[in-house]
């Protein structure tokens, strides 16, 4: 069996890869380890809390029984807060004080996956080292090792918090610079755990607000709606003549968005928006964004344009946390929408990038097409290049040369990405232009040397 824990959480097929079983010895064994953790760490002995919450996914509620089970029968008192965000979650585990929280989603998955994902006291992300000390009692555990199960009074108690969307609600209007009296704003929900808090989210911050993918019935999240679908977005903002729309996740963890004339605007732009806004307001640390190196070198220049500066990072919204908290830095992020305001937030937040960039479109009076203008994205190509080799791509000369060639080609107007995927055996090559064929054409060329360079020797007769 390959480790459990993946780049966010633990994640499958619902009653398939993500059974019942696996939800509760999960937590079961989160439960020991983060309080072990904490009274290591010199935190005080008392009975443990948790947050717990989840999308609105059918499986999400069998998924939650189990984790709930899981987390009282180790002597974990739960607090229930329901259908909410995952960035909710990660706010209340810190607000209401708790041990740690636990989110049950699959983020902007189809509807048949689910996955748990634990957050640390104060709603952090939980280190590498805590995941695989969570994965090693969970697998003693199912190999039948004892351990000290509480009794009598010492299970733990679950008592439903219904205040948390209005805890959650209050805290994100708390973080606007401007309200956003007189705009019209579409937002997207995905049908997913945002469907209620969103929309009221806005209203309450003065917009106008249409909203749609708003009708959660535990199987339609993400369907054809949200961040990984804008046609409905661009549809309606259009149709209503709003001044701009903003889409996010099953989860509510990523945001994108269009302008009034229904064009996207991805996360790129919006980071610079925001960088810009911070910078104005003495907010952006450093005077520095973070984000991974599958961002547009339009991004980049942008920055540079602006006297600001990048720092990049692998693919993976957890590199970025790192290397925020690493440096000292207020904002990052990634191409997909999901941005992390540090002041505001200990992960990705959806709902509160929205409500961010609508309140500077709000405080400029300028449109979201201008603002979002400050970023000229280079035409982008990607191709994978599967059946190869992918471990021999930093040790291939042939393969360097060819890099250097079309770097050589592209100067400062272009760049070239070659990666090998972390779980498919393949690479992945990108490439950026200043246009669109010259793009297509320096990709197809650095990927036949690819499939030449890095093929695979064909097995022997004999």
């Amino acid at each position: 069996m390959g480790r459990l824990f993946g780049t966010d959480g633990v994640r499958g097929v619902a009653n398939v890869e993500l059974t019942a079983e696996l939800a509760l010895g999960l937590s079961e064994a989160a439960a020991r380890v983060l309080t072990d953790a904490q009274e290591a760490a010199g935190g005080e002995a008392r009975r443990p809390v948790a947050v717990v919450g989840r999308d609105p996914r059918a499986s999400g509620e069998f998924l939650e029984a189990a984790v709930v089970a899981g987390l009282a029968g180790a002597g974990v008192d739960v607090r229930r807060v329901g259908v909410l965000p995952t960035p909710a979650v990660a706010y209340l585990t810190g607000s209401l004080g708790a041990d740690f929280g636990v989110m049950l989603s699959a983020s902007h998955n189809p509807m048949p996956d689910n996955g748990i994902k634990f957050f640390a006291r104060g709603g952090q992300k939980l280190a590498d080292e805590l995941e695989d000390r969570i994965e090693a009692a969970y697998r003693e555990a199912a190999e039948g090792k004892p351990w000290d199960r509480p009794v009598g009074a010492a299970v733990g108690r679950i008592t439903d918090h219904a205040g948390g969307a209005e805890d959650y609600i209050g805290h994100l209007l708390s973080a606007l610079p401007a309200r956003l009296d007189g705009l019209k704003v579409v937002v997207d929900a995905a049908h997913g755990a945002a469907s209620r808090v969103a929309p009221e989210a806005f209203a309450r911050a003065g917009a106008e607000v249409v909203a749609i993918g708003t009708d959660p019935d535990g199987l339609n999240i993400n369907d054809g709606c949200g961040s990984t679908h804008l046609d409905a977005l661009r549809a309606a903002v259009t149709e209503h003549g709003a001044d701009l729309g903003v889409a996010v996740d099953g989860d509510a963890d990523r945001c994108l968005a269009a302008d009034a004339a229904g064009r996207d605007v991805d996360g790129d732009q919006i980071m610079a928006v925001l960088a810009l806004a911070m910078r104005e307001a003495g907010a952006l640390r450093r005077n520095t964004l973070v984000a991974t190196v599958m961002s547009n070198l339009g991004l980049k220049l942008a920055l540079e344009r602006e006297g600001l500066l990048l720092r990049e990072t692998a693919v993976g919204d957890r590199y970025v946390l790192e290397e925020m908290k690493r440096g000292g830095y207020s904002l990052g992020g990634e191409q997909s929408g999901h941005v992390v305001a540090l002041d505001h937030a200990t992960t990705g937040d959806g709902t509160l990038t929205g409500l961010l960039l609508a309140s500077r479109v709000a405080a400029t009076g300028r449109p979201l097409a201008e603002l979002a203008g400050v970023v000229t994205r280079l035409p982008q190509v990607l191709i994978n290049v599967p059946g190869v080799d992918k471990g021999r791509v930093a040790e291939s000369a042939e393969l360097a040369a060819a890099v250097a060639g079309a770097e050589r080609e592209l100067g400062t107007t272009g760049r070239v990405l070659l990666r090998p995927s972390g779980t498919e055996p393949l690479v992945r090559v990108m490439v950026e232009a200043a246009t669109a064929e010259q793009a297509q054409r320096v990709a197809e060329e650095l990927a036949g040397v690819v499939r030449t360079a890095l093929a695979v020797a064909p097995v022997g007769n004999g």
